[in-house]
């Protein structure tokens, strides 16, 4: 079947958040009716929420299948011997229009022993700041159980967490157990293990359209959450035509490619390989095939396509797993 691969695109899977806003469309050119939605999933094999194929001869197919299918030729050698059919990683978009609660995600370890899941490792690339935008990562100084649970039973809890103001290419690295919030006024690209476990500490005493708060889950947060001050910012190059490195971790390796002109793009074969166009557009041309890629799209190139050219004038995320 390899031979029938080619660079996939798929379908947004639009989410309504209470926080979310328009960006998506106005910013992204997604498909959204609503004036709530907060993310667009773009590549996702989560229960419930499997992405499906947008472009081509595959159209309509579901990325399960293809694994199925073809989990070399779609994951890759090294990546189908570490994780089987499962497709390890979720990539978002989201739309901030307003905080998003402050939250905290669990340890691969955790996530097993709860709820048969991956922990959530993430990333946030921010696209789009308005003025003032600011984001919570983890605690200003060294913590405690005890500390933290004072501060939020005094609804106090921000004035010991880390806000950081961020702008258009900042890069925030997330390990599990940061304590974090989305501020408003932010679009930020998202990359992440496969994983929805996500623990609610405190959600600003927001109500839902019918007046309900959201669920905390502050008991399951307690064994999850680093206590200690952590360093989530990162520094990264932006030399045109090749790959920068921006995050280079167990889950997945990011690099962030100024593309001015074309490149030439050779793999090994061991991992699928995902753009995610940032700024600008750009093409991919493969083996007679050719398709342009705009701001806010998502293209996943199957690891049987090891040999492959990107040209145009982008700001391009490329993601896989070393």
């Amino acid at each position: 079947m390899s031979q029938n691969l080619y660079p996939l695109q798929f379908e947004p899977i639009l989410k309504e958040r209470i926080w979310g806003g328009e960006k998506l469309k106005t910013e992204l050119n997604k498909p959204i009716t609503s004036k709530i939605t907060g993310e667009s999933w773009e590549l996702s094999t989560v229960e419930g929420d499997v992405s499906v194929v947008a472009n081509g001869d595959l159209k309509g197919k579901s990325l399960m299948e293809l694994i199925d299918e073809n989990p070399n030729g779609i994951l890759g050698t090294k990546v189908y011997e570490r994780f089987g059919k499962q497709f390890p990683l979720l990539f978002k978009y989201l739309d901030a229009r307003e905080d998003l609660s402050i939250q905290v995600h669990p340890n691969d370890k955790l996530a097993k022993e709860r709820h048969n899941s991956f922990g959530k490792t993430e990333m946030w690339y921010v696209m789009q700041a308005d003025a003032d935008a600011r984001i919570i990562v983890g605690f200003k100084e060294d913590s405690s159980k005890e500390e933290y649970l004072k501060h939020l039973n005094d609804n106090t809890l921000v004035t010991i967490l880390d806000d950081v103001k961020a702008k258009s290419g900042d890069v925030f690295f997330l390990e599990t157990g940061t304590v974090h919030a989305i501020g408003a006024g932010l679009v930020v690209a998202e990359i992440q293990q496969t994983s929805d476990i996500t623990y609610r500490l405190y959600d600003f005493d927001r109500t839902d359209a019918q007046g309900n708060k959201r669920e905390l889950h502050v008991d399951l947060a307690l064994d999850a959450i680093n206590y200690n001050k952590v360093d989530t910012q990162k520094k990264y190059d932006s030399k045109t035509n090749v790959s920068n490195t921006v995050v280079d971790c167990p889950y997945f390796t990011t690099n962030f490619v100024p593309l001015e002109d074309k490149i030439e793009v050779s793999k090994t074969g061991e991992t699928f390989t995902v753009y995610m166009c940032i700024e600008g557009s750009f093409d991919v041309e493969y083996s007679g095939f050719k398709q342009t890629y705009q701001k806010g799209d998502t293209v996943l190139v199957p690891a049987a396509i090891n040999a492959f050219n990107l040209s145009g004038k982008a700001s391009i995320l490329e993601i896989y797993i070393s």
